[in-house]
């Protein structure tokens, strides 16, 4: 994707109806019930992290818990990887690793996407290049529906979904712009053939390189299958 079109996103982000997106809080009225079922393999792939949500959790409990974002960007030339942020880890089983029974481990520092589940902007546009809402995963099979959503928290929740939804935006757009100053910088080229082959070797088991977007910088991790989703 282009710069100018990610632009373009965040200005119809911040421009969608706040109105039209509080009628469809209040007709969804989803209350959290607690009972893990977003936190589990079943329901959610994996928890993006925007760099602040990163940040808060490597200040209260270190790097442990991170792990390059699953779905890799771009691949150079030379066989390594670039993504745009990192993830929280996930256990052998794909549950995220902040869930411990039932319950998540470190529920005051969760991240911003698990804040807003399941209130999403649609990133696609429709026929008529509108932005639509969407809910993540799981609705009418975990949470309680229909409840009676204040006007205050309908507000709060639109402006932490288009809080989010922007800094994604933004995130990916700084991650573009690096990665083209990086790449010439560095004499350097996207090619799917290499990320074709490296994918294959990654799956295998080989260990590979990956520079995760952070702060502005690429920060190099070596992983593996096996290291990537450690007990």
């Amino acid at each position: 994707m282009k710069a100018a079109d990610i632009e373009k996103e965040i200005k119809n982000i911040s421009s969608f109806c706040d109105e039209d997106y509080i009628k469809i809080i209040r007709e969804v009225g989803f209350v959290c019930d607690l009972c893990g079922k977003c936190c589990t393999s079943e329901f959610n792939d994996h928890v993006f992290l925007l760099d602040d949500d990163a940040q808060k959790i490597i200040e209260c409990t270190g790097r442990e818990f991170l792990r390059p974002a699953p779905y890799f960007d771009l691949c150079d030339n030379l066989g390594r990887f670039y993504v745009m942020g990192y993830a929280l880890k996930t256990k052998p089983n794909g549950d995220c690793i902040f869930f411990r029974n039932g319950r998540c481990e470190h529920y005051e520092i969760r991240p911003r996407i698990c804040r807003i589940y399941p209130y999403m902007l649609h990133r696609e546009p429709d026929d008529l290049g509108n932005f639509e809402f969407r809910q993540i995963s799981g609705l009418d099979l975990h949470g309680l529906y229909h409840n009676e959503i204040s006007e205050e928290s309908c507000k709060v929740i639109l402006k932490s979904v288009k809080e989010y939804e922007s800094g994604f935006q933004r995130q990916k757009l700084e991650f573009i712009r690096e990665i083209g100053r990086y790449f010439k910088e560095n004499n350097l080229r996207n090619s799917q053939q290499m990320y074709d082959r490296m994918m294959r070797e990654y799956n295998k088991g080989k260990a590979i390189e990956v520079n995760i977007f952070f702060l502005g910088n690429f920060e190099k991790e070596i992983i593996s299958k096996q290291i990537n989703n450690p007990e």
